[in-house]
């Protein structure tokens, strides 16, 4: 089975053209699906007009908990073995799924859409930042990708393991899983303006972007063993501070120059002090990790369910 996820917030006018085209595309595939609608706390009756499809399987949250919160929902939710992803602002084009699944079959764990002709009249606002960052999170996770913010996307449902749904991770999902090892392809597809409403992106998340780019990267290599980072960078400014006391007592033997008359005293002060308090922070961070470990937790509460065949 073929599951299509979509979050909406305050997509109404949008989710009636989406579903019929998805349905006429998947009907046309001719493989079995479901279509997973997350409605992410919109006031605009949006999860209202779910209740009027069908086939859907609609989830809706008390709150809105962000686009990567309903993504994890409907991923973790889904039945098939095989999780199609898209936004809900028909930018995205149902008709170029059968494409993302057609790659997939050449034994691909993750295919990633390639929006083309994207913000064209938008050269630097919009499109030189989008290249910049695509470049940043190409060159930090390893994973070479033309379009990291493209959420149209295909999985095979056993990729995802414990993927961590925070922040703006659904952006670089598909880098997070090729850095654990899955085989990544890519596909140009097309894309639309929106007909309806206006963005709910600017800027700004260009920057919150990066910011999980880096904590992407920390998880990666130290989620499990917070140690490892915390304690090295203890050690080292311990070590800083062993060696700026080495050479304020060089100073005071072989130069006559007196502690009270440098800042010596008060750099080592400071580097040691901190430097243990990062092996502290490793300390606890290792803790936390093992009273953590197996729980599972998430971050949205689900108000209503609705499954119409």
């Amino acid at each position: 089975m073929i599951s299509i996820v979509v979050p909406f917030f305050n997509e109404k006018k949008s989710i009636r053209e989406l579903h019929e085209r998805i349905v006429g595309v998947m009907k046309k595939y001719g493989e079995p699906f479901e279509i997973i609608f997350v409605d992410d706390g919109s006031t605009d009756g949006t999860f209202d007009e779910i209740r009027s499809l069908s086939p859907v399987r609609g989830f809706r949250f008390r709150q809105n908990a962000g686009q990567t919160a309903a993504f994890g929902c409907g991923i973790t939710n889904a039945r098939g073995d095989i999780v199609v992803t898209m936004d809900g602002d028909l930018e995205n084009h149902p008709e170029d799924i059968p494409s993302l699944l057609e790659k997939l079959k050449e034994g691909y764990d993750v295919v990633a859409g390639w929006r083309q002709n994207r913000w064209q009249s938008q050269l630097f606002t919009r499109r030189l930042p989008s290249v910049l960052a695509n470049k940043i999170i190409s060159r930090v996770t390893g994973v070479r990708l033309n379009d990291h913010g493209c959420n149209l996307r295909a999985y095979r449902r056993d990729v995802f393991g414990d993927v961590p749904f925070h922040g703006e991770m659904h952006r670089m999902l598909a880098a997070y899983l090729g850095m654990r090892g899955a085989k990544i392809g890519e596909v140009a597809v097309s894309y639309s303006a929106r007909k309806f409403g206006t963005s709910k992106y600017g800027l700004s998340r260009i920057f919150r972007v990066l910011l999980d780019v880096v904590s992407l990267h920390f998880f990666r290599e130290y989620a499990t063993r917070p140690m490892h980072f915390f304690g090295y960078v203890g050690f080292v400014l311990i070590g800083l501070g062993a060696s700026t006391f080495f050479g304020a007592l060089y100073l005071r033997i072989f130069e006559g120059v007196h502690f009270s008359r440098t800042p010596l005293p008060i750099l080592i002060a400071v580097f040691v002090v901190v430097g243990f308090q990062f092996i502290l922070m490793g300390l606890l961070g290792e803790i936390i990790v093992r009273s953590r470990s197996g729980s599972a937790s998430r971050n949205y509460d689900i108000r209503d369910t609705i499954e119409i065949p």
